[in-house]
């Protein structure tokens, strides 16, 4: 396979009048799907747009992913914006990419408006309107590979400055069919979509829904925060499979939900981007027994997730759930300070090579050069690494287990101290529903956010039974709720201005 478009003509041929995407009340069948992209594929091949980067300038909608695959059809590459996304980002992303082209709809034309952006601008209406040309169109996919450009999709990073992540058909078809085989997708699955389209995480619902002609619910944003309705939009709909960050699934765990209400059509609940605290694990274990459960990890820069994990045992406290093993066609090594493979025990950073590295960072050829490497174990001929920032080591099993983020280890008191190990203690506590810590370098203190119904003194006493002194945090602050990013992890800058702001 060549070109994403594939899945969705075999979706359209045998099952054209089958629901793609929906919201639950607007949606597209996979025929309507097919014509809406190729019109506005001819559209914009007709208007000489070829090879280029399209902002897809609209809400999430099943229209927006019509839009996505109608600039691929052109040929071109798209780039999802949401009006969601915080105003300094938007601006961010348009001065990185310098887009000469905007599909934009009628919501967000004044958006579009306020934007310092001159390059051509078209309404996703009329362009469905245009009548198709198959012969053009065909010509257009006769001559594509399979490293033509698919998507941007746009990262903060560390520096908070948007880094355009460029992936390929062939990073993103090798994801797919790797992650298919895992989590055991069919025409029968029914997803429900947690995360914005803005994000790398939708690929894990948008594309296997065009392979298997299965269904996509773009679940409303303003359900997760009421839980029970959540529930039953997911038994209404039948949704038996998501795939959620850690933020969205103790929504419902967190607040009791899953002891009063049941799923019942849930099967397969995959879970990544952030550590999934064992209680709330357990929780959802409990309520779901029957239920596959599948820990997920990978960073945007490898196209999706590049490990995977089935929980099927308790964990000791403290202990985390492991990430795995490595998607077939897909390496993954940990390497010391000297570039050196690190023993079973010892820590080490994630360097993953495959196909599933995408194209690099869009528009900064410094950026990419300093994170894909050439692989050190490899002497002889190019070959590409991606260097995550990640700390991993294998544990006596030989299943690889995330440790922590490079730049979460600090040092405090003239000791070594990862956050996340305070996080994993505060979260053995009963009552504690996520806890999350930020360091404060300006003042040297740790700061512990807590949710859930412990108190602050009730964890200070907690971990000080279980921590040595100098991982004793110097403030802890309960939250009702925690702030995330536009990924839908939690957001440590945040957490740190509200810190300081106190």
């Amino acid at each position: 396979m060549i070109n994403v478009l594939e899945y969705l003509d075999d979706a359209a041929k045998s099952l054209p009048n089958k629901l793609a995407y929906s919201d639950g009340k607007h949606g597209l069948t996979f025929f309507q799907v097919q014509m809406l992209s190729r019109a506005i594929g001819t559209f914009l091949m007709r208007m000489g747009h070829k090879r280029i980067p399209v902002v897809i300038l609209m809400e999430r909608s099943s229209n927006t992913i019509a839009a996505f695959w109608g600039a691929v059809c052109a040929g071109c590459a798209y780039v999802p914006v949401d009006p969601e996304m915080a105003r300094n980002r938007i601006e961010g992303v348009f001065e990185s990419l310098k887009p000469a082209v905007v599909i934009y709809e009628e919501k967000t034309s004044l958006l579009l408006s306020t934007l310092d952006y001159h390059g051509a601008a078209y309404n996703f209406t009329v362009m469905t309107q245009t009548e198709i040309d198959d012969k053009a169109l065909a010509g257009i996919r006769q001559s594509a590979i399979d490293t033509d450009l698919l998507y941007i999709v746009y990262t903060s990073g560390s520096t908070g400055k948007p880094k355009g992540v460029a992936a390929s058909h062939r990073s993103v078809i090798d994801y797919i069919e790797s992650l298919s085989d895992v989590l055991g997708f069919s025409q029968d699955t029914v997803f429900g979509n947690q995360t914005p389209l803005y994000v790398d995480a939708c690929l894990k619902e948008l594309y296997p829904t065009l392979k298997f002609g299965a269904t996509t619910y773009l679940i409303p944003k303003e359900l997760f925060m009421f839980p029970v309705r959540l529930i039953e939009y997911l038994n209404t709909h039948r949704i038996n499979t998501i795939c959620w960050v850690v933020s969205a699934l103790t929504i419902l765990s967190g607040t009791g939900a899953l002891e009063n209400n049941t799923l019942d059509h849930l099967r397969t609940v995959a879970f990544g981007s952030e550590v999934f605290p064992q209680a709330q694990l357990a929780l959802w274990r409990k309520a779901l027994p029957k239920a596959r459960f599948i820990n997920l990890y990978g960073p945007t820069e490898c196209t999706g997730m590049s490990c995977w994990y089935e929980v099927k045992r308790d964990f000791a406290p403290g202990e985390p759930v492991p990430i795995g093993q490595p998607f077939r066609n897909t390496r993954v090594m940990l390497l010391n300070g000297d570039s050196q493979v690190t023993k079973p025990g010892l820590e080490g950073e994630i360097c993953i090579a495959g196909a599933s590295l995408t194209l690099g960072y869009y528009n900064d050829e410094e950026k990419t050069a300093s994170v894909f490497t050439q692989n050190p174990l490899n002497k002889s001929y190019r070959e590409l690494i991606y260097r995550s920032g990640d700390i991993g080591m294998l544990n006596d099993s030989g299943e690889l287990v995330f440790c922590s983020r490079r730049d979460l280890q600090i040092k405090h008191m003239g000791h070594r101290i990862e956050l996340g190990e305070l996080e994993s203690a505060a979260a053995a506590l009963a009552g504690v529903v996520r806890a999350v810590c930020v360091y404060d370098t300006e003042k040297n203190k740790l700061v512990l956010f807590i949710s859930g119904t412990a108190t602050a003194a009730q964890t200070m006493v907690y971990l000080k039974e279980h921590l040595p002194r100098y991982m004793h945090p110097n403030a802890v602050i309960p939250l009702k709720e925690f702030p995330l990013t536009m990924n839908g992890k939690i957001d440590r800058t945040e957490l740190l201005s509200i810190y300081k702001g106190r």
